[in-house]
């Protein structure tokens, strides 16, 4: 796995990082989570999923790609499959979970989600968080994976007519990962996720790694 690499197309499909009995463990912890419609992003508050946070960040084929002395600040599980099955349009990913409401003219985009607060802060937050979308089932073409457009996330925050011309420009990659194995990515690449066809299911724990400080007095909801 290639940094520079990373840094130009704005995400990398790893090799497994979880052994299968690994997977097997995280399975027996998911059985229980109730989801409603596409997942559910509180799970940074359970025990096994903050220890999880910080086997990955360690993780030797994972640190060289994250910030330095990177804090995970959220986890969300999204799962999807013929009986609950959604499309995500093109779009970046802009808001971040923060502890409280603080008025500065540079935050915008306010919103509460499962009770936790969220906000959009400027590219320049954003270009700094990476994040690591960890497969717990193989996703193959049919099982509805992320679409992305490579190096898009160096044109900074783009409207919907600007990310469609990016996708002309540059094209689109669908990215298969294997069970174990991650989608890296950085929040301000395009993507999309068309609906799944295919009989297998497709559970992601998505996880946000940061910088531990903030700017304009923001602080993280979670960090671990």
């Amino acid at each position: 796995m290639d940094f520079q690499s990373f840094e130009q197309d704005g995400f990398l499909v790893t090799s497994a990082l979880l052994s299968e009995q690994q997977c097997q463990t995280l399975d027996g912890h998911l059985s229980g989570i109730a989801i409603a419609m596409a997942g559910r992003r509180s799970l940074l508050e359970t025990d096994w999923c903050r220890a999880l946070a910080s086997a990955l960040k360690s993780h030797p084929a994972l640190s060289p790609f994250l910030p330095e002395n990177p804090v995970a600040v959220q986890c969300t599980l999204f799962e999807k499959s013929l009986a609950r099955n959604w499309l995500v349009s093109l779009h970046q990913d802009l808001s971040i979970p923060v502890a409280e409401r603080l008025e500065h003219p540079a935050l915008a985009g306010w919103s509460e989600k499962e009770g936790s607060l969220f906000v959009q802060p400027p590219a320049e937050v954003l270009e700094n968080i990476v994040a690591v979308r960890l497969h717990l089932d193989d996703c193959a073409a049919d099982d509805g994976p992320l679409n992305v457009v490579p190096g898009s996330h160096r044109h900074g925050r783009t409207s919907q007519e600007q990310a469609f011309s990016l996708r002309d420009s540059l094209g689109e990659q669908v990215c298969p990962v294997s069970r174990g194995a991650a989608l890296l990515m950085r929040p301000l690449l395009l993507h999309s996720s068309s609906k799944a066809t295919g009989q297998s299911r497709r559970r992601v724990l998505h996880f946000l790694f940061a910088p531990r400080a903030l700017p304009f007095g923001l602080r993280w909801h979670n960090a671990i």
